[in-house]
């Protein structure tokens, strides 16, 4: 696949819906770990707003879908989950502006951009037990991949990977943002939520633009 539109984007975003509802529970079950167990119903309500962002984008236009989609996810309630995942979705918008399709470079570019704008929201760096242990790896692994000549759903596959294996390694971190950082070493043992919502979201994505052929 070595490019994709509008349409795919839309898929790829859909299955990341899907991947969140198939796994809220879980993610309220980590989330109470350290936090007070809603994560999983936070990340519900906001899948319902990037579905709203996505229905309200009548322009046929991949940076009105990022931007309406990120604007939509911004005004869930719930902490931090709404300015960090809606910071992504319009980082992501920011390389797509004037373009009708996406190319393994522009991909990887989008990414980039949407890691900027979560790092304009959190000052968390790797290692400290949130969505960033997974999302930096997955991004830095996507552009690996595009760089190594990968097609879209193979750098995809890739980041997705990237994302799991970073989510899961966070079970080993004691955590130092949000409520679980106020239990320090007991936040061991278990995957950071946040950066489990990543991993599926990534998983999703992947799933999505494996299914619908591209071009």
């Amino acid at each position: 696949m070595d490019t994709i539109g509008f349409e795919e984007l839309k898929r790829m975003l859909l299955a990341a819906v899907d991947q969140i509802k198939a796994n809220h529970e879980l993610l309220s079950k980590l989330d109470s770990f350290g936090g007070d167990g809603d994560h999983g119903t936070t990340m519900v309500r906001a899948m319902g707003c990037l579905e709203k962002g996505i229905n309200s984008t009548t322009t046929g236009q991949i940076k009105d879908l990022l931007n309406n989609v990120g604007w939509s996810i911004m005004g869930v309630d719930g902490g931090a989950t709404g300015p960090l995942f809606g910071s992504l979705f319009m980082g992501m918008a920011i390389p797509t502006d004037g373009k009708d399709v996406i190319d393994s470079q522009l991909l990887a570019a989008m990414f980039e951009s949407g890691l900027n704008g979560v790092g304009n929201v959190t000052k968390a760096q790797i290692g400290d037990k949130t969505m960033i242990d997974a999302l930096v790896p997955a991004v830095q692994e996507l552009r690996a991949a595009v760089e190594r000549g990968e097609l879209i759903d193979q750098a995809l596959a890739v980041a997705a990977e990237a994302a799991k294996k970073g989510a899961e390694a966070t079970k080993g971190l004691a955590a130092r943002f949000g409520r679980a950082k106020n239990i320090g070493e007991k936040s061991k043992g278990q995957p950071d939520p946040g950066a489990t919502s990543v991993s599926l979201v990534f998983r999703g994505f992947a799933q999505g633009v494996q299914s619908n052929g591209g071009s």
